[in-house]
């Protein structure tokens, strides 16, 4: 069952807001209380917590409507609906400032307060939405960075055009870039790698995926060069980065330094290692 939508009313006149009250609640919105001060919408609003406030910009107390929007405001993010028969520019301007979801001036007719009470229910909800799947995709770029970072390879990410955007510590140990450094640079100019048998560069590992998809290693030896030149045997792995429409967005690159294995290669070819490994 779908609950009601529960308004607040700040209006000072009471007999213009017992008529709001009314009409509102013909039209199936719920109104349990009406107040006429800053202070009380306040305190209405934290025992309550409406769907929607009503608020005339002037009202009784210390504070005009807007103030109390500004204070409700650094509590909750309730929607507000100014009504007020004022309409001068300093009075919007003001009203601008707290981000109403809608202004009516008196007097207004039945379906107009409808369609604007209807029209900033639907853009909150839309908003509230929005705010959710951002909050859950940053909560899943938090799980991604730290289990990229956690890997115990080095991994470097790239858009499409092959801009780093991402790169996590033993990347940077490898390579020899910093993190804060290499962002948004191509990736040639910071993943420098090259086949040992001809010592000639090999395929660009972002135009290999696109090409292939998924792809092992880019020639028979790779090795990447640091920026200090030092000179690192390396396996890699790529993979695309794909939106909801299975479109390549983008390219990550798993690698790891195998000059340990090399060696041991080395020695086995040489009858350097027995059976027993020794």
């Amino acid at each position: 069952m779908t609950a009601v939508t529960q308004i607040l009313i700040v209006e000072d006149e009471i007999i213009i807001a017992e008529d709001l009250q009314t009409k509102l609640i013909k039209m199936g919105y719920s109104v349990p209380v009406i107040v006429s001060s800053g202070e009380d919408a306040i305190k209405k609003v934290k025992e309550n917590n409406p769907d929607i406030i009503l608020m005339d910009i002037v009202i009784h107390g210390k504070m005009d409507g807007i103030e109390t929007v500004e204070k409700i405001h650094e509590f909750s993010d309730v929607p507000v609906i100014y009504l007020t028969a004022y309409a001068d520019q300093h009075t919007l301007e003001r009203a601008k400032i707290t981000e109403p979801f809608g202004y009516l001036l008196k007097p207004y007719k039945e379906r107009e307060l409808l369609i604007t009470l209807e029209m900033a229910l639907y853009k909150y909800k839309m908003e509230r939405k929005l705010k959710e799947s951002e909050k859950k995709l940053r909560e899943r770029e938090r799980w991604l960075i730290a289990a990229i970072r956690s890997i115990g390879d080095g991994v470097i990410a790239t858009d499409l055009a092959g801009s780093i955007k991402i790169m996590n510590p033993l990347a940077e140990a490898l390579t020899g870039w910093n993190k804060e450094d290499a962002l948004s640079k191509p990736l040639r100019e910071i993943f420098n790698v090259k086949s040992q048998e001809d010592n000639e560069t090999v395929e660009e590992p972002v135009a290999k995926v696109i090409r292939e998809g998924s792809f092992y290693g880019l020639s028979e030896q790779t090795i990447l060069v640091t920026k200090s030149k030092l000179e690192i045997p390396v396996d890699i792995i790529g993979s695309p980065i794909t939106d909801d429409n299975n479109e390549i967005i983008g390219v990550v690159l798993v690698f790891y330094d195998i000059l340990e294995r090399k060696g041991m290669e080395t020695k086995m070819r040489t009858g350097s290692i027995n059976s027993s490994g020794t």
